[in-house]
């Protein structure tokens, strides 16, 4: 950490087992205010078990988080919110056949009528263009993402949590959810960023903490690297080289 950068969010220790399973195994890591930070691992290494604790779905068994210099240990993902905790999961649940208004009203307080102008505000301010009398059935999959951002944004939290976002966007998709993410970051948002895609965390993000097997086992600044020593410090070696075989030549034609 710089010497100019203000802690939003810091575990020590964090630790959580299910039963035999040591899903999380002394982790610490930091998030800073305006910091884009990777947390990367294969599937497995334990960075859903991890969220889900900041995010107040799953108690730790051990260690102890800070937000905003506070000690922080949410009950539920309401009291997680409540303290400034957002989470943009990779399956959207919105309600399709209401509006973008109407399922904004559903997480946060006031009426539609009310929402639709801090819905537009909020849209123009950190590029999302979405309108808020549209139904959902009739968003593309890059749409409904910005409802669900959005949807985040209007519950006022400091930190974001985003769960493989580009999982579903083609890629153009993933180009505008970058800016918006950038201007997230530059307004003060400290965004902790899950995703399997090297070259986005590249791109994206300022910092990686490397999970294995439920351990950190390293801190990167991800544009120094390259995609192939990123999954390096994911899997512990260099990833496999494949060999064609060739064709096989000769046999009987089964399909023709």
């Amino acid at each position: 950490m710089s010497k100019d950068a203000v802690e939003a969010l810091s575990l020590n220790a964090i630790t959580k087992r299910f039963g035999e399973l040591t899903a999380n195994d002394a982790v610490s890591l930091s998030v800073n205010v305006g910091e884009v930070v990777a947390l990367l691992g294969e599937n497995g290494a334990g960075k859903s078990t991890l969220v889900k604790m900041i995010y107040g779905l799953v108690k730790p068994d051990s260690g102890t988080m800070h937000f905003n210099g506070e000690a922080f240990a949410p009950q539920d993902p309401r009291t997680a919110r409540a303290g400034g905790v957002g989470m943009v999961f990779q399956h959207f649940s919105l309600f399709e056949t209401l509006t973008v208004a109407a399922n904004i009203a559903l997480a946060v307080k006031g009426s539609v009528k009310d929402l639709t102008p801090r819905i537009k505000e909020a849209s123009e301010r950190f590029g999302l263009n979405v309108v808020p009398e549209m139904r959902v059935q009739s968003l593309s999959v890059g749409e409904r993402q910005r409802v669900e951002i959005l949807r985040c944004m209007l519950q006022e939290p400091r930190l974001i949590i985003m769960d493989e976002p580009t999982s579903v966007l083609p890629p153009q998709g993933v180009l505008d959810l970058f800016k918006t993410l950038k201007t997230l970051a530059a307004e003060g948002f400290g965004i902790l960023f899950i995703s399997h895609k090297l070259d986005e965390i590249r791109e994206l993000c300022d910092v990686a903490t490397i999970l294995r097997h439920g351990k950190v086992t390293g801190t990167a600044v991800p544009r120094d690297e390259t995609s192939k020593s990123l999954a390096r410090m994911m899997i512990g070696r260099d990833l496999p080289h494949t060999k064609n075989k060739g064709i096989e030549t000769g046999g009987t034609a089964l399909l023709w």
